[in-house]
């Protein structure tokens, strides 16, 4: 199994030819080197509605006759844009044939921003992504502050391979998501959502130093990097 960063928190898992791809924003990321034609995925898993998460959900799902798996109301906001799209919600799983996907809590936000009508759009409930494929656990948090359920997590799934936002502002900061990885006894940690834009600028090594402090291996991937499992 291959899993590519492609920048702030988007991820691609590859097993085989069968692909999915997380809260795919690449257009509007000036960090990323991937092209929105070079993705080819046969799922678009959302973790919660904001635009730094959702921005090229409905390209690739066009492009790719993709599925776009997101919570009740987000999917249906999806639908109405002419995607097809799998409902789900928190505690809820979906089998993708290569991949079983279980949608988690987050405590974070989620709607979607009508600038010219200065109003937000409900989109449901945020949320993070716990995934097996290939015998191999991988847990994608989305955007979230550090919460105790985390310790749950990792009693009920051996995880593998975990993706944490340490970018604070947003979501919890290195600390906190040092914290969150002991939590987890995650295996593996890669640091997500971080330097994009200035108000969540942090030093990755430093994060990667409190994971080793903690005995916990970790990596820092730049966009376009990829690693297997």
């Amino acid at each position: 199994m291959e899993l590519i960063y492609h920048g702030h928190s988007c991820v691609q898992i590859k097993s085989g030819d069968q692909s999915l791809i997380i809260d795919p924003f690449l257009s509007g990321n000036p960090l990323s080197v991937t092209k929105l034609e070079d993705i080819q995925v046969q799922y678009i898993l959302l973790t919660h509605a904001h635009m730094d998460h959702i921005l090229d959900a409905l390209p690739i799902a066009k492009a790719n006759d993709a599925k776009i798996v997101a919570t009740f109301e987000l999917a249906n906001l999806m639908r109405w844009k002419g995607a097809d799209v799998i409902e789900v919600n928190l505690g809820g799983s979906v089998d993708l044939g290569f991949a079983k996907a279980k949608l988690v809590q987050a405590f974070h936000s989620s709607a979607i921003e009508i600038e010219e009508e200065q109003r937000l759009l409900y989109a449901g409930m945020p949320g993070g992504y716990i995934i097996r494929c290939e015998d191999k656990t991988i847990y994608h948090a989305g955007d979230t502050a550090l919460f105790s359920d985390m310790k749950m997590f990792g009693e009920l799934h051996e995880i593998d391979l975990a993706f944490l936002p340490i970018g604070d502002t947003y979501t919890m900061g290195p600390r906190e998501a040092a914290i969150a990885a002991e939590w987890l006894r995650a295996k593996h940690v890669v640091p997500i959502h971080y330097n994009t834009f200035p108000p969540i600028k942090q030093e990755a090594a430093d994060y990667i130093q409190l994971l080793q402090d903690r005995g916990i291996q970790g990596t820092a991937m730049k966009p376009g990097d990829r690693i297997n499992l």
